[in-house]
């Protein structure tokens, strides 16, 4: 028998300075998240110019954020790093 984990969807994301999201989720979390410590490589690569890491949007279909190449992120990563209060360091 497997468990698996219900996914909570990011509901509305915001940006708020530079690399910083305020995120809120479908069960009412919401933070901050501040991703200005990553390394941007591979299809994050565009996000270490800030005015594209401003283009990212919700997409309702699959439940997180999304940049205009694709790149996401798990909502279920970005819901545990709000949650736990954690500072995502690298991609």
């Amino acid at each position: 028998m497997s468990v698996v984990a219900d996914l909570i969807h990011v509901a509305s994301v915001e940006v708020v300075g530079n690399y910083r999201l305020r995120l809120t989720f479908e069960d009412g979390a919401e933070g901050e998240l501040d991703l200005s410590g990553w390394r941007w490589r591979g299809v994050f690569a565009p996000l270490a110019d800030p005015d594209y890491f401003r283009r990212v949007t919700l997409d309702a279909e699959l439940g997180t954020i999304v940049w205009p190449n694709g790149a996401d992120l798990a909502p279920e990563t970005l819901h545990a790093w709000v949650v736990q209060g954690r500072t995502p360091t690298r991609v």
